[in-house]
């Protein structure tokens, strides 16, 4: 490209964006943050037993280098020369776990998602060790001990899958998040691929040290995990290492964070107080806290958000997570039948208008924040004979809105500063019919950005200013702000607190349904 083209176009920058049910490659012009072209896949869940979520991780990773490949091609129609890309970046679905052999590459079992639930009788045996006066799991980690998070699938894959076992004794075995998993392969795989992970991905494993931010010996000796299992942890942002094969080979990956914090960087949500919610599989509020960390006394989450550099500060926020969103209109598309597409849900919806006093409580791995209460399940109520699959769409997407209304007075009482507008994000904010409700349960205007792609952007910024890149500016004057649509409240707050109280009462029926199953250990 000529140097003249290339001052018009600013330089490219890609972002690897590995969610739940899919995967993206994003290239980013690194100087008007606009996105230049993409590709995704769909990715495979798979369901072997009830509450149990797997994916398969050399599925994930030819996904992921499909994308990449489409993705250029499609720069070349543009007339544009994947040379451009200068840096990659990397988000991703956190928690998930992957263990593999590192002499051969190999998964030693299938991904174990986050939102798997097989680990429920773990947890509870768990918790029974901790001195009730010395949360120091909590502490150390800002996070509950749940099924939610790595440290207890690694330690359900050492008790049941020989295969992790015996490579754990013979020095074989890698354990990673999805990035890790990622890097490692990208980088070189068995020859001498780089093994690392970011500060927010590691803060989900239960096995960091928020504060020191560190593997901690003594977390991983409660949960029984050998250290010399776990990659090292870097910043945010930063060279870990180069492409080493593809159409993009010797471009370094420069940029990694969990997908929530990478929607934080992409919302450009770096001041203090700064909120954003993510509405994807399932649904992330995310507080920016700065450089001190927030203990929730209502049930959320604190979690590091970013370290933007090997020398810069660490900052923290505070998180609300929800389960099922996104997830739930999957459900109602793929186990009910009830719509074809995903797109329909807005059109049901919008033939009715309202609920008729239907309530939906979409529990299906427990209930998340701010209740940690992994015995319920999901429940419709308040059904009549006048009920029809209108309403239980419209009372579908009302669920997601007072999930974040939950959270969001969650948020509110522990910040101590009322929170007076919602950034929000992800592929279901396309649906006007959920963000006007959102405006009206939370009875605040909310923001959508007109650039629905945020955390592959944060994942390309990260990437971009990381340091021998320094393609992307950071600095608060150099930022393009991005383009906002505003939904306003269109109902009395009287009116959306009688719907929320009832919502309410509908999760308290939600509740206490099931103990722990006995079909939890053991591999299919």
């Amino acid at each position: 490209m000529a140097a003249a083209e290339e001052e018009v176009l600013g330089l490219l920058v890609g972002a690897v964006d590995q969610g739940t049910t899919s995967t993206r490659f994003l290239v980013f012009n690194s100087k008007t943050a606009e996105l230049v072209s993409h590709h995704q896949i769909e990715i495979k869940q798979e369901f072997p037993r009830e509450g149990w979520v797997e994916q398969n991780p050399k599925e994930i990773l030819l996904s992921v280098y499909e994308c990449i490949e489409k993705t250029c091609e499609k720069l070349e129609l543009l007339n544009i020369d994947s040379s451009n890309v200068k840096a990659i970046g990397v988000t991703n679905q956190r928690e998930t776990t992957v263990v593999w052999d590192k002499i051969t590459g190999e998964p030693l079992y299938n991904a174990v998602v986050w939102l798997d639930l097989r680990t429920q009788s773990t947890v509870e045996n768990l918790n029974k060790k901790i001195p009730g006066n010395n949360n120091f799991v909590r502490f150390k980690t800002g996070l509950p001990i749940s099924t939610y998070f790595s440290a207890v699938k690694v330690r359900w894959l050492l008790d049941n899958v020989k295969n992790v076992q015996k490579a754990v004794e013979e020095g074989r075995a890698l354990f990673g998040t999805i990035d890790s998993w990622l890097i490692w392969n990208l980088t070189g795989g068995a020859n001498g691929g780089v093994h690392c992970t970011d500060v927010t991905n590691a803060s989900r494993t239960m096995l960091f040290n928020i504060h020191s931010l560190e593997w901690d010996k003594e977390l991983c000796e409660f949960f029984e995990i050998p250290m010399k299992i776990l990659p090292n942890v870097r910043s945010s942002s930063e060279i870990y290492g180069l492409m080493k094969a593809g159409v993009l080979k010797g471009v370094p990956i420069s940029g990694c964070l969990g997908d929530q914090s990478a929607a934080l960087v992409g919302q450009m949500c770096f001041q203090d107080g700064q909120v954003k919610n993510t509405y994807g599989t399932g649904c992330f509020l995310l507080c920016n806290t700065g450089r001190k960390c927030v203990f929730s006394e209502h049930g959320l989450l604190t979690t590091v958000g970013y370290k933007l550099g090997r020398d810069k500060p660490v900052h923290y926020a505070l998180e609300g997570s929800i389960a099922i969103a996104g997830a739930l209109v999957c459900w109602l598309k793929d186990n009910l039948g009830i719509i074809n597409t995903l797109h329909e849900i807005e059109e049901l919806a919008k033939e009715v208008g309202t609920s008729y006093g239907c309530y939906f409580v979409p529990a299906f791995s427990g209930l998340y924040a701010p209740y940690w209460e992994p015995s319920a399940r999901g429940i419709i109520c308040g059904l009549t004979q006048f009920t029809n699959k209108c309403h239980i769409a419209y009372a579908a997407l009302e669920a997601v809105c007072f999930q974040t209304r939950e959270i969001w007075d969650a948020m509110n009482q522990d910040c101590g500063i009322p929170l007076s507008h919602l950034q929000v994000d992800g592929g279901m904010t396309s649906n006007k019919i959920l963000m006007q409700l959102q405006a009206d349960i939370l009875c605040i205007p909310i923001m959508k950005s007109s650039m629905p792609e945020v955390t592959a952007l944060g994942a390309a910024m990260a990437a971009g200013a990381a340091e021998g890149v320094a393609v992307w500016n950071l600095e608060p004057g150099s930022l393009t702000a991005l383009t906002m649509e505003r939904f306003e409240p269109q109902i009395k707050a009287e009116e959306s607190e009688i719907r929320y109280s009832t919502w309410k009462k509908a999760v308290m029926k939600s509740m206490g349904w099931v103990t722990t199953e006995s079909s939890e250990s053991g591999v299919p």
